[in-house]
């Protein structure tokens, strides 16, 4: 199978429990695909074997061939083509790499050059979990293409487990999409709660089976984050306390099944659980 694991809002504790879960599995691929702030290598501290670039094609316009006609940056939908009176300005961080301008323009001025905005790192982390991670250029707006050659990794003879960036956004879609089901961790906050909800509806658009884990179980706002669960029939498959030892340990790179390795146990439960809601 192929489990995502996702939040809502950052800091619910997404890749303790991410983590966690592929240390507690046999066989097993873990995918950081939280790209612009990979941390998942502090607590699997993998062995990495293997870098690669990650590249996108864009746009070099060849100055003696262009007639200055502005098709290019009229096709451009992205703004990153600006026509000038005497040339054209491009703005690499703006290009999406849709080959329009290429395929456009009258003159064959324009070809596709590669532009490394990132790198995959690939591994072997602890209880023979290969480890893939992608890290964005600093500076570079485009994070999906990393996320994209993170996921074209996926070794489907494994237990894959992808620990998704933060937040709800275009990142979030591209690393949820397509695995066969989704862990959703929350806190029981208010703003854990509203920011659940908006992740409900994203998963529920892609329609995938999910699952909510609430971390720091014991804040004290936890009835409202249950009855919204009961009443979206969304089940609740594991709660780890608010409990300062695990606060200290995930500070150190700790994870939970080596803090106490009665979580070991619970997370091949939670495995079994999620096996079970997938058929």
């Amino acid at each position: 199978m192929k489990i995502s694991i996702a939040s809502g809002k950052g800091g619910t504790g997404k890749t303790i429990i991410a983590t966690s879960l592929a240390l507690s599995l046999r066989n097993c691929q873990f995918l950081d695909c939280d790209v612009e702030e990979p941390n998942a290598h502090i607590f699997l501290k993998p062995k990495f074997h293997t870098t690669k670039k990650v590249l996108v094609n864009v746009p070099l316009i060849e100055n003696t061939k262009c007639t200055n006609c502005g098709i290019c940056s009229d096709a451009c939908e992205f703004n990153a083509l600006v026509q000038l009176p005497d040339h054209v300005i491009f703005f690499a961080d703006l290009c999406m790499s849709c080959n329009a301008c290429k395929i456009l323009c009258p003159e064959n001025a324009i070809s596709m050059v590669e532009r490394e905005i990132g790198v995959l790192k690939i591994g072997d982390a602890k209880e023979n979990t290969l480890f893939v991670n992608g890290l964005l250029r600093i500076g570079s707006p485009r994070s999906i293409p990393i996320i994209s050659a993170v996921k074209d990794c996926i070794d489907n003879s494994k237990t894959v487990i992808l620990d998704a960036p933060p937040g709800t956004s275009c990142p979030v879609i591209e690393t949820i999409s397509d695995t066969d089901f989704c862990l959703l961790v929350t806190e029981p906050t208010p703003f854990g709660l509203w920011d659940l909800r908006i992740a409900v509806e994203v998963a529920k658009k892609l329609a995938l089976p999910t699952g909510v884990i609430i971390n720091r179980y014991g804040l004290g706002y936890e009835e409202p984050i249950e009855e919204y669960c009961k009443d979206e029939n969304i089940p609740i498959l594991m709660k780890v306390p608010f409990d300062r030892s695990i606060a200290e340990a995930y500070s150190e790179g700790i994870p939970l099944t080596s803090h106490d390795k009665e979580w070991q146990k619970k997370f091949r439960e939670l495995y079994a659980k999620i096996q079970e809601l997938v058929k």
